[in-house]
């Protein structure tokens, strides 16, 4: 017997969308780039990415109207909960009404969406964005410009987070011949230099032995720029963030190459705040915490919905957007600014150090946990802040379903769309064997073992993310041995040997 369990769908809707800022086509820098290019001259290039509006100010003589400006990433989705979500459902125009009430006063919301954090860090040190959400490295070079230009910024919150480092994978093209990251020496790697997929690909490349200054040709491209180059081969792999790689490999364009998760360092998205915003309208930015945490609970509630609306507002499909927001996603959505992650942070900093993107960076000053504790309470945030992630387990979306199903084994789940049916699963998702970063079903590396005997722990099924991950645990399991993902089901329905 399965261990299954439901997630509902209750519902979609038609979110709001605005217009996107596309930025310029990245410069391609020579070798050993990622030690070339100064904090300052890369913040200040994001800069004339987008154009200069008025905002987070207060508007009128009397002070009577204030205007608070949020950026954010719309399609970067680990962010949706201070983002593309929240946007949607209006819960921060809703907080804000009530603050209204209660002071007198009209707000308004400007939202801005962004590619990449840089552009928003750019914006925000010069007053023009007042909140905005990013990754951890984006954070650190946040704080570190803010601090430079005598506009610091705070961590107010966590949008979503990964304790193992999975929102961050390379991927190759498929194809390509590329079997684990050894194989990458000389060629060329897309990234976005100072983004967390940039810390992750510079972490695994000297795991593996190679200098990622020296032993690779780094390409500093925005993530949509950095597709196209892998697609056209200009590019021979590609490290970013959410959701590119799942989208990438959902359409058959790439196949992973590196789980970030197999560096078993935490990696996340937070929200960053304007000092001076944030001590001048602190009930603004509280108001803003709170729907965040309505959006995290809508999220948590009603996973399949979320994806829905999620991908309504940006185009990307539900399922790659399930496969990181889902109720056994790769992230996990919780606000509070829990240890791990701060220390995550502070380990990070070495890492832009050394490629000069930062100088030192006071970690400890830049967090800031009083607004959110004032926004959910001492004693609720206490309880979310020692709350940990949901286990991994494999999940079953199913064509014209309002909800998925979850199940505890890989076999399960292949039992289940055996009898489902290819023309009745709109996605499968099962967790590496090893990691458990959830990946599509039909896109990992499967794996087949002895059938267990007796009360024996060993499962018979298995799936990887990677095929290196799966060449791993091959070595260290006699008897196993690689299937295809239409031979493990068959073989789980017992139509295959």
């Amino acid at each position: 017997m399965h261990d299954e369990t439901s997630h509902p769908h209750t519902g979609t809707g038609h979110p709001h969308t605005g217009a996107r800022h596309r930025p310029k086509r990245a410069r391609t820098p020579a070798r050993g780039a990622l030690r070339a290019t100064p904090l300052p001259q890369l913040l200040c290039c994001a800069a004339l990415l987008v154009p200069l509006a008025g905002c987070g100010s207060t508007g009128g003589g009397d002070g009577s109207t204030v205007t608070v400006t949020v950026g954010y990433q719309s399609k970067t989705i680990n962010t949706v909960t201070a983002g593309t979500l929240l946007r949607s459902l209006g819960a921060f125009e809703k907080e804000l009404r009530a603050l209204g009430r209660r002071d007198g006063r009209t707000y308004q919301v400007k939202w801005q969406d962004y590619a990449t954090g840089a552009p928003i860090t750019a914006q925000m040190t010069a007053g023009k964005i007042d909140i905005g959400s990013m990754g951890d490295y984006p954070l650190l070079l946040n704080a570190a410009r803010g601090k430079q230009l005598d506009r610091p910024t705070k961590l107010v919150s966590v949008t979503g987070y990964n304790l193992r480092g999975g929102l961050n994978t390379v991927v190759s093209k498929p194809g390509s011949g590329l079997q684990d990251l050894a194989d990458l020496k000389g060629r060329k790697v897309s990234t976005s230099i100072g983004s967390a997929a940039d810390g992750t690909l510079v972490r695994a490349l000297r795991r593996a032995g190679l200098d990622p200054d020296q032993d690779i040709r780094k390409l500093n491209q925005q993530p949509a720029v950095g597709a196209s180059a892998l697609e056209a081969g200009s590019a021979d792999a590609l490290s970013q963030f959410v959701a590119w790689p799942g989208l990438l490999v959902h359409q058959g364009k790439a196949r992973a190459l590196y789980d970030g998760a197999a560096l078993k360092l935490p990696t996340f998205h937070g929200v960053t705040a304007r000092e001076d915003f944030a001590e001048g309208h602190s009930a603004a930015l509280e108001a803003f915490l709170k729907a965040q945490h309505t959006a995290t609970s809508y999220l948590r509630a009603h996973p399949v919905a979320a994806a829905e609306k999620v991908a309504a507002a940006t185009g990307l499909p539900a399922e790659v957007v399930y496969l990181y927001n889902g109720a056994h996603g790769i992230a996990t959505f919780d606000p509070t600014l829990k240890p791990p992650l701060v220390s995550a942070l502070k380990k990070d900093v070495p890492v832009l150090k050394s490629a000069k993107l930062v100088g030192e960076v006071d970690v400890d000053g830049f967090v800031d946990d009083r607004y959110l504790k004032r926004a959910l309470g001492t004693a609720p945030y206490a309880r979310q802040l020692a709350a940990s992630a949901p286990a991994a387990r494999s999940e079953l979306w199913e064509r014209g379903a309002d909800r998925t199903r979850s199940f505890a084994d890989p076999g399960a789940l292949l039992r289940a769309i055996a009898t489902a049916g290819p023309d009745k699963v709109r996605a499968a998702y099962v967790p590496d064997g090893v990691t458990g970063t959830p990946w599509f079903a039909d896109k990992a590396v499967w794996v087949r073992g002895p059938k267990p005997q007796g009360g024996a722990a060993q499962r018979e099924f298995a799936a990887f993310v990677t095929p290196s991950a799966a060449k791993t645990y091959l070595a260290g399991h006699p008897g196993a041995h690689r299937i295809s993902y239409a031979e493990a089901v068959k073989s789980a329905a017992g139509e295959g040997t």
